[in-house]
C-alpha cells in the first residue's frame, strides 16, 4: 500500500492537487482511498460533486458505536474512495481532533482493510502542526510527505513549519520529506524562488503546476480537470505528478531553516515584487 500525505498553508491549492492526483491515479485502474484532514471539509467535493459528512459530523450525530463504514466513506469519481475528517463546531474544540477521532474510527471500522487500496492520500492542513494536523507524522500513518508552496512568504513559512514537524517526529515513526510540490499561482510566480528552498532543505520540486482557467471552471462544476477536461494540458500536469509521487523513493530527512534563512528568501521576493511594479 502506498500512503502519503499532502500538507500546506490553508488556501494554497492543496485540496485542488490531491483531488486531481487521486482521480488521476484511479485512471491507471487503482483503488485509491482519500482523506481530507482539513476542517473546512472541502477536498472530497470536485470527486464526488457535493460536500458528504463527515467523520466528526456523525461522531456527535449517531455516537461511535452506531457508525458503519458506509457512514463515512463514500464512491466518487472513478471509484475513488473519499473521506473527510471534519472539525468542531465554530468556535469549540480543536481543528485537529478531527483527524485523530477520524483516524481512530477508521481503524476501528477496519475501512483499510476491507478496501484493500492501493493508495492512501492524506490532505493536511499544514498553517500549524498541532497534535492532530501532526498525526500522520506521529504515528507513521504515511510513507512520506509532500508539501506544496507558492513563493508567497507566508506559505514558504508554513512549508519550512511541517518540516520541523516531520523532523520533530522523526524519532517516533519512520515519515519523511518526499519533495514539494509548486503551485504557480501567487503574484510572484518565479521557479527558482521555490527550486532554492527546496535546495535549502536538502529535497526538490517533484512537480509545478502553473495557473490555467480550466481549473477554477472545473471547481465551478465540482468536477476534477481530469473529469471535466481530461485531454487538456493542465490535466496531464496532474497525471505526471501522480507518477512522480508514486514512483518518488528520494525521500529525505529535511534540514529546516533558520529564520535568517527566511528572510534571504523574502528578500529575493521583494526585490522579484519591485520589478513587477516598475514593469
Amino acid at each position: 500500500m502506498r500512503k502519503f500525505c499532502v500538507y500546506g498553508k490553508g488556501g494554497i491549492g492543496k485540496s485542488t492537487i490531491v483531488s486531481n492526483i487521486a482521480a488521476a491515479l484511479s485512471e491507471n485502474g487503482k483503488t485509491i482511498i482519500v482523506m481530507g484532514c482539513d476542517p473546512k471539509s472541502d477536498m472530497t467535493r470536485n470527486l464526488i460533486g457535493k460536500r458528504i459528512p463527515t467523520v466528526l459530523d456523525l461522531f456527535r450525530s449517531k455516537g461511535a458505536d452506531k457508525m458503519e463504514p458506509e457512514d463515512v466513506v463514500f464512491k466518487g469519481f472513478n471509484g475513488v474512495y473519499c473521506i473527510e475528517a471534519g472539525g468542531p463546531e465554530p468556535g469549540v474544540g480543536c481543528a485537529g481532533r478531527g483527524v485523530i477521532t477520524a483516524v481512530d474510527m477508521l481503524d476501528r471500522l477496519g475501512v483499510f482493510n476491507d478496501i484493500e487500496p492501493d493508495t492512501v492520500i492524506y490532505d493536511v492542513l499544514g498553517d500549524v502542526v498541532c497534535g492532530g494536523f501532526a498525526m500522520p507524522l506521529r504515528q507513521g500513518l504515511a510513507d512520506d510527505v509532500y508539501i506544496v508552496t507558492t513563493c508567497d512568504p507566508m506559505a514558504i513559512y508554513a512549508a519550512n513549519n511541517i518540516c520541523k514537524g516531520i523532523k520533530r517526529f522523526a524519532n517516533r515513526s519512520a515519515v519523511t520529506l518526499g519533495g514539494i510540490i509548486y503551485n504557480g499561482r501567487s503574484v510572484v510566480d518565479e521557479p527558482s524562488i521555490v527550486e532554492g528552498l527546496a535546495d535549502r532543505l536538502g529535497t526538490k520540486v517533484l512537480g509545478r503546476v502553473p495557473m490555467s482557467l480550466l481549473v477554477p471552471r472545473a471547481e465551478l462544476r465540482r468536477k476534477t480537470v481530469i473529469e471535466y477536461a481530461p485531454d487538456s494540458e493542465i490535466a496531464d500536469t496532474f497525471r505526471d505528478l501522480a507518477t512522480a509521487i508514486c514512483e518518488n523513493k528520494d525521500r529525505v530527512m529535511p534540514d529546516p531553516l533558520s529564520d535568517d534563512e527566511l528572510d534571504e528568501i523574502n528578500e529575493e521576493i521583494e526585490v522579484l515584487l519591485k520589478e513587477r511594479e516598475e514593469n
